[in-house]
């Protein structure tokens, strides 16, 4: 598999580290309008190979991501000290409509990945202004949210993360909603084993959970300037769920034309099943009352910012 990086900064070079690492491509090709940065970052990486079981990883310009299966976008402003993720908006779109047709000319079957933010609109934005079909074109979505969810949970129950399965959907951003009338662990919902192993999990302790998810890339921007590696594990684990065509369930951020309320023709989260071919299905989970409203009120959110973006189109 060959791998497209655009964006040489910090999110796109520990990216391309986490792929390396990860082996996941027999040749990664970093771009950036920052040449320089570009190709000291790659040497950087490379220097890691005698280490690992990763692949080639060189600079290079649009003309060179001809062979390349998958592109990662990560290109675009980053979010800095009380700012919020729609605040890039202007910004990135500006940056969307100089890249996306270079990318769609050079790499027209590839598969790309969005993690520039506020990654469900610039998911759509990529998606229009690529032409591409809506299954080859997708974000990050609230896959690192979903993961956050379960880390934080993880502590609170005093069990691994790993066993618990728990899934933010919607945006990735301040509407994001968290499933807790889907959250397990094991084989038991939470609250049960909560009450098992003496835990306290009630709706205070459910808030506190809630926000600090909620918050969390505020909190490291305050404490460090950006987030990368918890991004970066993410991207990695949607690559290697097309590149093994296993047929995970992620939830990515894509296209959906009326999936929820009538709202439509927006990019939200949803657990997708993710192949070889990109998204094969976008599946409803089973949610609350509650947890379809804030779903709706999520979609309506991103909508909103979306018909503000077609104007800047």
């Amino acid at each position: 598999m060959q791998i497209g990086v655009v964006g040489a900064g910090f999110v796109g070079s520990v990216i391309s580290y986490a792929l390396t690492i990860g082996g996941v491509a027999e040749k990664i090709i970093l771009i950036d309008v920052d040449k320089e940065r570009a190709r000291a970052e790659a040497m950087d990486i490379s220097h890691a190979l005698p280490f690992c079981d990763g692949g080639d990883v060189v600079a290079g310009e649009y003309e060179d991501l001809k062979d390349s299966d998958v592109i990662i976008i990560t290109a675009g402003d980053n979010q800095k000290k009380g700012e919020t993720r729609i605040d890039l908006l202007d910004k990135n779109v500006k940056i969307f409509k100089d890249i996306i047709p270079k990318i769609a000319k050079n790499a027209p079957n590839s598969i790309l990945i969005i993690a520039t933010n506020p990654v469900d609109i610039m998911t759509e934005v990529a998606l229009r202004l690529s032409f591409f079909p809506k299954n080859r074109v997708f974000g990050t979505g609230t896959v690192l949210d979903s993961a956050r969810f379960r880390s934080i949970l993880g502590k609170q129950l005093g069990i691994s993360s790993k066993s618990i399965h728990a899934n933010v959907i919607g945006e990735h951003g301040d509407s994001e909603v968290l499933l807790w009338s889907g959250a397990v662990a094991g084989t038991s919902c939470v609250e049960r084993i909560a009450k098992e192993t003496n835990v306290v999990l009630d709706s205070s302790i459910k808030q506190k959970i809630d926000n600090d998810v909620r918050n969390s890339a505020y909190e490291i921007i305050k404490g460090k300037g950006a987030t990368y590696f918890g991004i970066a594990s993410a991207v990695l684990h949607i690559v290697r769920a097309i590149l093994n065509d296993s047929h995970a369930i992620l939830n990515i951020s894509s296209h959906h034309d009326s999936y929820i309320d009538g709202v439509n023709d927006i990019c939200y989260a949803m657990p997708s099943i993710i192949g070889k071919n990109g998204v094969e299905k976008i599946l409803m989970p089973t949610i609350s009352e509650y947890e379809k409203n804030e779903l709706i009120k999520s979609a309506k959110v991103l909508k909103e910012y979306m018909d503000k973006t077609l104007e800047m189109m």
